[in-house]
Parts: C-alpha cells; structure tokens; sequence
C-alpha cells in the first residue's frame, strides 16, 4: 500500500527502521537519548516512506496527551448528539482538544481500524461500536487509553447499555396497559442493540402469555442511520396500512422513529393513544413535549462518566477495570395511556 493510497503511520516507520515507536518519536522530538546510527536508521525510514508526523506522533515520548478521538457511527443523531454533549462538557475539564471521528453506521468497526492506520491519537471513546479482534489488537498495540461505551469488551473499561432490559421493560409497560396486539417497528439494518431490544421485547410478550404476531414486526425502507430515522419510522406505518394490520400499541425501536411515525399515524387520520399507543426509546428532549412514552438511557450522563473515567486512566492507565452496565428507566406519558372506548 503506497502512501497516496493511505497515511504512512509512526508504526509504519518503525517496522521500516526496525526499532521501536518510542525510538521514533524521540527521533521526531530531537531526543539525545538516541544514538546517531539509530537516529540515521530512523531518518532514512522517514525519507524513503515520506512519513509526515503528526503532532501527536511528537509527543508519544513525553507521553503528555493532547488529542482525545471520539469514534461514533454518527454525530448528527440526537443519541450520539447527547452521548457528544456529555464529553464535551466533561472535557472542558481536561487539558485535551477532542476529534470526533464520524466512522458512518454500514461497517464501523473496518472505519476504526482505518483511522488507527491514519495514525495515532492520545486517549479514545468509542461509542456504539463492537471492537473486532484486529481493531483490539490496535488499539492494545498503541497503548491508548481507551473507554467504550454502548457496548463491552472484557479488556476494556465500558459503560454498556442493557438494551435488552430495556425492550423488556417496554413490552411489560403495554402489556400492564391493557394492550393485547403490540407491534414492533424495526431499523433496516440489523445491529445488536436492534436485536437486544427486540428480544426483550419478545422475551416480556412470552413472560405474559401474549400472541407473537410476527406480521406485526415490520420495518421501513430508508437506509440512512441503518434506518434509526424519521423516515424509516414513518414508511413503516405505511406498511402496516398496506398489510391492512393495525397492532394497538407500536414500540419504536428508538425515538427518532417514534417521530416520524407519530405523523404518518396523523396524517392516515388516526389519533395517538385513541387508535394505537405509540413508544419510543431513549428519552430524547423532543419527546416529552410530543407526550411520547420513552426509555430513559442518560445518554448525557454516560458522555460525562466515560470523560472522567478516562481522565483517571490518563493519570493512572494500570488502575483496575470500571465495566458499568447502565439500566434504563421508563419515562411514561400520554402516548401509551390506554383510552377505554364505548361499547
């Protein structure tokens, strides 16, 4: 791979000069402690692979961090939006500047291991993002500080999220509401946190000896944000009108959903909670003025839990492993009251 194709990394060059990546950055900070065969080796790397270092590649011998890297699927969703808004309060704190790298949602775990080729940072967050064994072995290698959150790894400080629980919770809350035909609308792309909610979702239907009609899982075309979108919330409504098939309460596998569906249910003429209860997941601020019942994620707090913790691994990287499993709490309104009709 040539450098115009992609970055030639720290790591790079000391596989190209055969010394460490220590040996290299004291190379780049005009160290004394290397000896001049050593420093020739290095430089002769650095030419022939026309290695430009980065800033943060200076500073790896003096180990003072500078840059934080967030990885996140995307930024312009109001989840990741308020996970973001979390670190950014709690950064203020620290002495880092923060990048947040958008990886998209198709195949973020080949983009993290892509911006680990591009070159190194000082610290990381990765939000949402399942670590496959060679991104592990990076980010091992490189010896960043690093926190997850949404998901858990056993060498990692985490804070999970039991979307699971959550979609139990869910299906346990309408069924105490007196809905016996509860429906589901699903994201185009199956992720794991899709595939937890679900199957607590499921698990609460059984637990309570209530029908499983899988007609009544359905899910919109739209693509974008693997179908966490508006768009996606509100195509699937219009699937159930084309199968002729109303469920009485729909459980939204987030909020940005819930939205999109909440107007196509208007807009067929039908009336939230009167003709179909209606729920979402995450507890964003646009809900409590549409009166949507929610799960509760504290997605904000996270942010700022994640920032601190990797805060104290900055000052002490061999402190023992914080793995935290978050539980939502349920946030009920108006969307999920059941409505007694006339006889």
């Amino acid at each position: 791979m040539t450098a115009r194709h992609k970055k030639i990394t720290i790591y790079q060059v000391a596989d190209e000069a055969g010394v460490a990546i220590s040996t290299v950055s004291r190379v780049l900070n005009n160290s004394p402690n290397v000896s001049e065969p050593t420093k020739m080796k290095v430089q002769e790397a650095i030419k022939r692979l026309n290695f430009r270092p980065q800033v943060n590649a200076r500073n790896l011998a003096s180990r003072k961090p500078q840059m934080l890297a967030v990885a996140v699927p995307s930024f312009t969703t109001p989840f990741y939006n308020e996970i973001l808004k979390g670190v950014k309060d709690q950064i203020q704190e620290m002495d880092l500047d923060i990048i947040i790298y958008n990886t998209g949602s198709r195949d973020p775990e080949s983009a993290v291991a892509d911006f680990f080729d591009r070159g190194t940072t000082d610290a990381l967050i990765v939000i949402s993002i399942e670590l496959r064994e060679s991104v592990h072995r990076q980010i091992q290698a490189s010896g960043v500080p690093t926190v997850l959150v949404g998901t858990s790894h056993p060498d990692y400080n985490y804070y999970e999220l039991n979307d699971r629980e959550g979609g139990f919770m869910a299906g346990e809350h309408l069924i105490r509401q007196g809905f016996t035909r509860p429906g589901m609308i699903l994201p185009v792309l199956e992720t794991r946190v899709s595939m937890d909610r679900k199957n607590g979702f499921i698990a609460a239907l059984k637990a309570n000896d209530v029908e499983i009609d899988e007609k009544l899982f359905v899910r919109g075309e739209s693509t974008k944000h693997a179908g966490f979108t508006e768009e996606a919330g509100y195509e699937a409504i219009l699937h159930f009108r084309e199968i002729g098939e109303f469920p009485d309460a729909i459980f939204c596998i987030n909020d940005t959903q819930a939205i999109g569906a909440l107007h196509a249910i208007r807009e067929l003429g039908m009336k939230v909670p009167d003709d179909v209860a209606l729920m979402g997941y995450d507890n964003i601020k646009l809900t409590r003025y549409l009166d949507l019942t929610t799960l509760d994620q504290q997605m904000h707090r996270v942010g700022q839990l994640a920032t601190q913790r990797l805060s104290q691994l900055i000052s002490d990287p061999d402190s023992t492993l914080e793995q935290v499993v978050m539980q939502p709490s349920l946030i009920e309104r108006g969307s999920t009251r059941r409505v007694t009709k006339d006889p």
